[in-house]
Parts: structure tokens; C-alpha cells; sequence
């Protein structure tokens, strides 16, 4: 895979006028990093194109090389040799550095996988809380502990044998993505009449979920839903099917859409579209209820200004794209509240209070909660130095706010390299100066 550009310490966005064109967007992280994985398990060799290089896709495949998988990459596309259900290496140190799409589905993968292996990353990672996701497992005869604090990375894992029951129960209030994580590892452990996956309580970022069942799909495992929160996972083999195109990122999608809202355009972004696997698709949904005009097509979506209110929205299907919405709240008039948020407080860094601050030194007045976001616009923005916390999405949505016809500086931009690595680049060509 390319290297990723330099970056200074510091970056500035000077001030943006008008925004105009047509960006291709980089492959979906939350795709690769599962079609990596369900490639790596299944029979055959799969082909992936489209695929995201970045820090957390380029994790995952030196962890499925570290066990045993040969993984060929050219560009954006990869030839990965499945293994069969069965990972060759049965012993393995394997760091994620701060990728959850990585760390959570390896997690489930090897719990029964009868090996020995060791799983950690940056200090951030061990700051994730995973503890939902090992005690599900645990409970049903794996045997993985805590390396360090009670409920998060590093982890050791054992071997142990296939659990004797025909439901596992795994909490989703926290991270869909344990969720992800057990439905795709199931079809190596499930008993002859399937495994039962219930999930009590709330499930955040459901588009998430129903993705992984649509690509364990493309891959030859039909999953039931036998309702909103439960699935029944058949054992089975995965099967390649030879070549799987990865679409565009709708989450990285969200910041070129809101450009084109809050900057004049059209803005156009292809690779995703209406029939898209990805729930941060609707963040267009969100940009038009403030009114920004949205064009739809099968394989685009363009956004273009309009005068914008302030919306009350409900971001729990999508929490990654709504920080773009915080950017896009300092343009329109009236309150905007991004609720459903809570999953912020446990990601790259505690993002409520990271984008509070931050919106802050803008000028913007901002309240907010446990998992709630409120800004009253319009904001007459003021330049600021914004502090990234080692956050992609606070580096990349901060820099549209330089629509406010000033300039933003963006300290350690280099940690866009986690999921888009050429996005400052990309931003430019769409700036009309």
C-alpha cells in the first residue's frame, strides 16, 4: 500500500470563499477492515478493490498476515488467500494501534480459534472499553483476560473449545461493533442448529450491524433476523466471491457534502449513493432537513447551499458523520442538537468534550451532556488553533469551519492518516480561492 504524505506539525486552512467540484472518495473503512476479515475466513481467494489504504486498514492486514493469511496488496485493491475458517499461525502478538473495527472483530474471531494471541495498540486503544464484547465470549467457555484494567486492551486469549449452547447474548449500548464482531466469528462456532445472537437493551449504530449482515451475505452466510435485536447465525463456511468492489466512505462523504452546504457548490462525491450499504448516507437526509439541497443518484450524492436552520436530530445511526454536523450547525440560524450521541465519550478521544471546547474557540455558543451536542447559530467564526487530540474527524470536519472566511489552524493534522490520509489534499481540489 502507498505510504502516506508528510505532514507538518501544524496545518492551515486559509479561508474558504466558494467550494466546488467532484471528489472520488477513498474505499469505506467500515467495509475493508470487514471484508478483509470475512476474505481471510473464507474459502478460496477473494479480490477486493476499492479499498481503503489507511492506518487502520494497513493494522488489519499485518495482523491476518501475522496469522498466517497471505495478503497480496497493489494499490487499493488486495488478494487475500483465505484460510478456510482456520488460521494457520497459532500464536500471535498482533497491535491494532487505535482501529475498533480491527480490535473488536479479531477479538471474537480468535476466541475460539484454538490458539494463543495476544491483542493491543496506542494508549488510546487501551482506553476503549471492550468489556461488553470479552464478557459475552467468556461466558460461553472463552477464555480471554484482561492484560492490564478490568474491561479493556491488552488482551490474552487461549484456546478453548466450542461453546456448548445455541445463544450468546453480547450488549450493543456501548459499540455496535461487538455485535459486528460475534456475528461474523459465528458461523465457525455455532452448533449444527445455528447460533442464536440476542442483544438486550439498546443497539447504537444499527446501519452498522445490518452492513456486516449484508456482507457476510456476499460471502455465502445467510443470517436471519428473527427480530430488531436478534439474529440466528448458521454454521458454516464462508465462500469467496471472488471479487468484491468496497464502496466509497459515507462517513468521509459527510465532510465534502457539508462543504457544499455551507459553501456554495454543488459538491458531488461518488462511490456512494442511494442504494449504499452505509448508514452515514444519511447524513444528506441530515443536511437537507436544514435545508441544503440534495441530489441523489446510484452512485453519488451532491450537496449544495440553501439558507439553513437548526434541527433537533437524533444521530444514534450516525455517530461518526454527525460531528460534521457541529461544523455545519455554526452556519445555519437557530439551535441545533445533536442527540444520541453518548457513543463520542469512547472513541478516538472523549468527543464531546473535544468538539465543546473546540467549537469554543470558534466563538460558537455550545452546551452540552451526556449525549447531547447543542450550538445556536449563525456564528460569526472566529480563527482558532484547533487541537486534534489525535482524532481524524476533529482534524477534518474543524477545517470546514474555515467557511467562516478565516483561517484554521489544524495542529497535528498527520492523524488523518488513521482512515484518509490524502483528505487535506483531496479538500483542495474542491476549494474555488
Amino acid at each position: 500500500m502507498n505510504a502516506a504524505p508528510p505532514f507538518p506539525p501544524e496545518l492551515t486552512v486559509a479561508p474558504i470563499t466558494r467550494a466546488a467540484g467532484v471528489v472520488r472518495l477513498p474505499g469505506s473503512k467500515s467495509i475493508s477492515n470487514r471484508a478483509l476479515l470475512l476474505a481471510a475466513l473464507a474459502d478460496g481467494q477473494t479480490t477486493l478493490t476499492g479499498l481503503l489504504d489507511a492506518e487502520d486498514t494497513r493494522v488489519m492486514i499485518e495482523a491476518l498476515r501475522s496469522l498466517g493469511v497471505r495478503v497480496h496488496t497493489d494499490g487499493d485493491a488486495a488478494r487475500v488467500a483465505g484460510c478456510g475458517g482456520v488460521f494457520p499461525q497459532r500464536r500471535a502478538e498482533l497491535f491494532l494501534g487505535n482501529a475498533g473495527t480491527a480490535m473488536r472483530s479479531l477479538t471474537a474471531a480468535l476466541a475460539f480459534a484454538g490458539g494463543h494471541y495476544r491483542l493491543d495498540g496506542v494508549a488510546r486503544m487501551r482506553e476503549r472499553p471492550i468489556g461488553d464484547l470479552v464478557e459475552a465470549l467468556n461466558r460461553v467457555g472463552a477464555r480471554i483476560r484482561y492484560e492490564g484494567r478490568s474491561g479493556y486492551p491488552p488482551l490474552a486469549i487461549e484456546p478453548a473449545p466450542a461453546p456448548d449452547t445455541d445463544t450468546i447474548e453480547v450488549k450493543g449500548e456501548v459499540s455496535s461493533q461487538f455485535v459486528s464482531g460475534i456475528l461474523m466469528a459465528a458461523p465457525a462456532f455455532a452448533s449444527a442448529a445455528g447460533l442464536r445472537v440476542r442483544v438486550p437493551g439498546a443497539l447504537i449504530s444499527q446501519p452498522y450491524v445490518t452492513m456486516t449482515v449484508a456482507l457476510m451475505q456476499r460471502f455465502g452466510v445467510q443470517v436471519k433476523r428473527t427480530g430488531a435485536q436478534e439474529f440466528i447465525v448458521p454454521r458454516a463456511r464462508y465462500r469467496t466471491p471472488g471479487c468484491l468492489a468496497v464502496e466509497g466512505d459515507a462517513s468521509a462523504a459527510s465532510y465534502f457534502l457539508a462543504l457544499g452546504a455551507i459553501a456554495g457548490g454543488p459538491v458531488r462525491v461518488t462511490g456512494v449513493g442511494r442504494g449504499s450499504l452505509q448508514g452515514d448516507i444519511a447524513f444528506a437526509d441530515l443536511l437537507a432537513a436544514m435545508g441544503a439541497r440534495i441530489v441523489w443518484g446510484e452512485d453519488f450524492i451532491e450537496a449544495a447551499a440553501a439558507p439553513l436552520a437548526g434541527i433537533e436530530y437524533d444521530c444514534t445511526a450516525i455517530p461518526d458523520a454527525a460531528m460534521t454536523a457541529a461544523i455545519v450547525a455554526l452556519f445555519a440560524r437557530g439551535r441545533t442538537r445533536l442527540c444520541g450521541i453518548g457513543s463520542w465519550r469512547v472513541k478516538e478521544t472523549d468527543r464531546i468534550a473535544a468538539m465543546a471546547a473546540e467549537l469554543a474557540k470558534l466563538g460558537a455558543p455550545v452546551r452540552h451532556g451526556a449525549d447531547w451536542l447543542a450550538i445556536e447559530g449563525p456564528v460569526a467564526v472566529r480563527a482558532a488553533t484547533i487541537d486534534t487530540y489525535d482524532d481524524h474527524r476533529i482534524a477534518m470536519c474543524f477545517a470546514l469551519a474555515a467557511a467562516g472566511g478565516v483561517p484554521m489552524r489544524i495542529r497535528a493534522p498527520g492523524c488523518v492518516a488513521k482512515t484518509f490520509p490524502r483528505y487535506f489534499e483531496v479538500l483542495s481540489t474542491v476549494l474555488c480561492r
